[in-house]
């Protein structure tokens, strides 16, 4: 069932139509019928405590049901609009429901979508280009491989689990390490990762873990309780990755696979031999990570130069 009530939140909080769209996972029209039918019945959010989620859909929604059957989408159509620069699969699934909403037809959700374009392709495979803006997105996600430190007094080694936040825009990172993923260690992450950054982004990304997404279907997202009063308190909308979907946070996981990789690897001087404490771990280890982020790119003349030195000293 779609979520009404965040719906409402996430308007009251200044965010477009698509945005509330992507994190309620809904349609973009659901969006606006919603925000149409509330302003029509008077309601404004914060809504009164009395006003419970079915109270407020059968407010919106009176209770009316047909049968129908749904449209079968034009594939000939969608394969020729994706070789399109800057054309998705959900953006082409959105228009199609607005369409069928418009002629009163019923849709396919995008998952039964993308199955029936699978079936069209014969397995045939497509890629999406991601497009961020400045302080919009940060995405978040526990690394793969883990940290190691040493109990001094049993000599136990005892496993670090490290936290990443990047923002796709810049690729500035935030890590720290922790001796559990639990909610506990999640929530001060973020809460460590927003003070890092010096403010909080529109929308965290994040994947489907349980201290975050308690349910992540077709029609419905359900976070976390302690994860949903995060984003409320930071007045910001969370998104979680569609499920096996790693590109959708493409660019947490690039870090993690480039400037981190497997944290045993990294080599002196920047990481002693043995660790005693969580501490020095991350003070090793974030000024190398800051140097790489925030140095200069190269611009082409550089480059140039820089290959026709290494020519060059080859060739003498």
């Amino acid at each position: 069932m779609t979520n009404y009530r965040e719906i409402l939140r996430l308007k009251y909080l200044g965010f477009n139509n698509t945005q509330i769209a992507q994190s309620v996972n809904c349609s973009r029209t659901t969006v606006v019928n919603v925000i149409h039918l509330a302003e029509e019945n008077g309601l404004q959010y914060p809504l009164s405590e009395q006003v419970s989620d079915k109270a407020l859909f059968e407010i919106l929604y009176p209770a009316v049901s047909s049968k129908q059957t749904y449209k079968m989408p034009d594939y000939d159509y969608v394969y020729n609009e994706l070789k399109r620069d800057g054309v998705t699969r959900d953006l082409l699934w959105r228009v199609y429901v607005e369409e069928c909403h418009r002629n009163g037809e019923l849709p396919y959700q995008s998952t039964q979508f993308n199955k029936l374009y699978n079936d069209y392709l014969h397995k045939k495979n497509a890629t999406m280009h991601l497009d961020h803006k400045p302080g919009e997105i940060m995405q978040v996600d526990w690394a793969g491989d883990t940290a190691q430190i040493l109990d001094t007094d049993t000599g136990e080694s005892i496993k670090v689990y490290i936290f990443v936040a990047t923002l796709p825009y810049s690729g500035y990172s935030y890590v720290e390490g922790f001796f559990s993923m639990n909610q506990e260690c999640w929530v001060s992450a973020h809460v460590n990762a927003l003070k890092y950054f010096g403010g909080a982004p529109k929308i965290i990304q994040c994947d489907n873990l349980k201290t975050g997404v308690v349910k992540h279907g077709k029609d419905e997202i359900e976070l976390n309780r302690a994860y949903q009063e995060l984003a409320e308190h930071y007045n910001t909308a969370i998104i979680p990755a569609r499920v096996r979907a790693p590109k959708d946070k493409a660019f947490v996981e690039g870090t993690v696979k480039m400037h981190l990789g497997p944290v045993h690897e990294i080599p002196p001087p920047f990481c002693p031999a043995v660790l005693f404490s969580i501490t020095p771990l991350f003070m090793v280890n974030f000024p190398p990570l800051e140097e790489i982020l925030t140095a200069p790119p190269f611009n082409l003349v550089e480059l140039l130069i820089i290959v026709l030195l290494l020519l060059f000293y080859v060739l003498t």
